[in-house]
Parts: structure tokens; C-alpha cells; sequence
């Protein structure tokens, strides 16, 4: 099936032509629907011919540099390829390794699965998410993904904009800050079982972003990445995804989002706030405790003695779209 897309080069950071290869038939077309509509970043052609090209071709495009659009001026961006992006995931519920996600994840029942949204609006509701995939039009976006651990990813998610899945509540004008929960369920996450496979985490795992960040366009709750609905290890079935934020910021696994008037506490933040600021926006100029932050490893292609050592950018290069949310603040103390 030829998938319709539509031109977004405001928002997109470029033309992810190739990935929409990676189409898992069965579990994209379960989440979008056979009439569901994938607006990618930009337009691409051939998409049947490239489906049925050899792995070698498969391969090359994935490591296909994309360019920058013109609202994110800068060098062209390298796809992290997806099996390390599988591969090399931070999720506590599973283990606190980088492979124990993928390992430990898979039994996760992701059917059916209900997101909650309450608290300040006025119209609280319960929608099922597979249906919420079949119903969006969802877009195809490549962004930088930065951990808090100075390593760097390049990733094309599938989602929508957080902003306008909001809007359909009726966010009140008490609304000051949008907060979001991780599914609860110790029987199927063993970190949540275990102090020592969690990181001595309480879960269940929260999270939270100020009304204005949660509404900018940049913004998604994302359902999949390279052309596929997300796997457990990346969030399955809905996480959150803010690019110019640190990523413990993009909650995984969400069954609960809350319009609050106060600021809610938030899992990192409680746990060390000398070292987890509840905003974490990228920022090489404010060290965190125990390392650098004005450098980063860029997870790209090669192998492991291939590592590309760059330079970290404020906001993480979407200072253009967002620098203006925080032009009255320090942040160096709001970190």
C-alpha cells in the first residue's frame, strides 16, 4: 500500500524519505487504519519499488544523511540506525542496562491499552490508543534525541501533536502544567518489582511540562519510529517526545496525562533534584554534577570504535522554535 503523505516543512527536520521502508504491514496498518493518513517530512516516491529493493539498499538509505528544513538551519543529520535504537534504550521499568529493555520488555500486553486525560479541563475523558492511531493523522518527524547521559541519537518517530490531542479536552485557563504517568503494573515491568532492577526508583514513573511547552508544535506523543509502531523497549504503546528537552523528559508507556495549576513533582526531580531539573532543557553550558554536557556521543552508524564525539547545542538545535518559552528565566538556576 502506497502510504499518501503530506508536505510539513515548518515543523519536520527533514525529508525522511527511505524510512517509511521499515513498514511493518501488520502493526502500522493496525494502527493507522487502511484509510489512516502518514504525513511525513517530506515527500518521498517510489515507496512500492523501495519495498521490495535488496537489504544492501535497505541499509544504505537508512544511513542517508537528512537535511536540515529550513526552520533548523545547520549540518545535515545521520539516522542512528533502528537496531541500536532498539537496542540501547533507558527504561528502569525493565532493568537499568542498556539492552535489558529490549530483553525484558517484550511480554508487555500493549492491547488494549486506554490513556486517561483529567484534571483541569473541561471535558475529562478515557480514549483507547490503537483507535486515537486509526483516527490522527499522524506525521513522520526526525529529531536529535539527547540523554542526560551525553549521548546522542537521530530518530524518525510517528506521532502527533501533543498540543492538539489536548485541545479536544478543553484545557481550562487553570491549566498551568500538563503532567504525565507511566503504566503501573509490577506483574509485568520487574523494575517496578525490584529496587535493584528500577534504580530505586517509586514508581510509578511521572513526569511533567508547563502548559506552553506541552502546546508548542514541536511537541508529539509519538506511536512508532522507522515507519513501525513503537516496540515495549521504546515506550509501546504512546510515549512522549520533546526534543529540545533531555530524554528522561519523554515519558514511555503513558496511561495518564493531568492539566494541573501547580507544578507536579516529577520522578528524576524527586529522586536527585540537584541533578534533574524539572525543566532539562539541553544545555552545554550547565554541567550536570558528575560530567560534562558540552559535548555528546552521536549513536550513528559503525561499530563501536566508530563514535562520533560533537558538539552539544542549546536546545538541542530547536533554539529557533522554542528559545523564546524561557527568555525570562535563568536557567541556569531552572535547569
Amino acid at each position: 500500500m502506497l502510504i499518501k503523505t503530506k508536505k510539513r516543512g515548518d515543523l519536520a527536520e527533514g525529508s525522511a524519505t527511505s524510512e517509511t521502508a521499515y513498514l511493518n504491514r501488520r502493526t502500522l496498518l493496525k494502527g493507522i487504519g487502511l484509510g489512516g493518513m502518514l504525513a511525513a517530512g517530506g515527500a518521498y516516491a517510489g515507496l512500492l519499488d523501495f519495498l521490495s529493493s535488496d537489504s544492501e539498499e535497505r541499509e544504505a538509505a537508512e544511513r542517508k544523511a537528512l537535511q536540515f528544513s529550513p526552520h533548523s538551519p545547520g549540518p545535515s543529520l545521520t539516522l542512528t540506525p533502528e537496531a541500536k535504537a532498539i537496542n540501547h534504550n533507558n527504561f528502569y521499568e525493565f532493568g537499568t542496562g542498556k539492552t535489558d529493555p529490549a530483553r525484558n520488555s517484550q511480554s508487555l500486553k500493549v492491547e488494549p491499552w486506554t490513556l486517561t486525560v483529567e484534571g483541569e479541563v473541561a471535558k475529562p475523558g478515557k480514549v483507547d490508543v490503537w483507535q486515537l492511531m486509526s483516527e490522527s493523522q499522524l506525521e513522520e518527524r526526525v529529531y536529535r534525541m539527547r540523554c542526560v547521559e551525553a549521548w546522542s541519537m537521530v530518530i524518525p518517530w510517528i506521532g502527533f501533536e501533543l498540543g492538539k490531542f489536548l485541545q479536544r479536552f478543553e484545557p481550562t485557563s487553570r491549566a498551568k502544567y500538563v503532567a504525565f504517568e507511566t503504566l503501573y503494573d509490577p506483574g509485568q515491568m520487574p523494575g517496578q518489582k525490584s529496587r535493584y532492577l528500577g534504580g530505586g526508583i517509586d514508581y510509578p514513573y511521572v513526569e511533567g511540562l508547563r502548559i506552553d511547552e506541552a502546546m508548542n508544535p514541536l511537541t508529539i506523543l509519538t506511536v512508532g519510529l522507522y515507519g513501525k509502531t513503537l516496540p515495549p523497549q521504546n515506550g509501546a504503546p504512546i510515549r512522549l517526545v520533546v526534543p529540545w528537552k533531555y530524554g528522561f523528559k519523554g515519558i514511555k508507556s503513558i496511561v495518564k496525562i493531568r492539566l494541573l495549576e501547580k507544578m507536579p513533582p516529577t520522578t528524576w526531580n524527586i529522586l536527585a533534584p540537584n541533578e534533574y531539573g524539572f525543566y532539562a532543557n539541553v544545555n552545554p553550558a550547565v554541567d550536570h554534577p558528575r560530567w560534562s554536557q558540552a559535548t555528546e556521543r552521536f549513536i550513528g552508524p559503525g561499530g563501536p570504535l566508530s563514535v562520533t564525539r560533537q558538539e552539544t547545542l542549546p536546545f538541542n538545535g530547536y533554539g529557533d522554535q522554542v528559545a523564546s518559552l524561557y527568555s525570562q528565566m535563568n536557567l541556569r538556576k531552572y535547569f
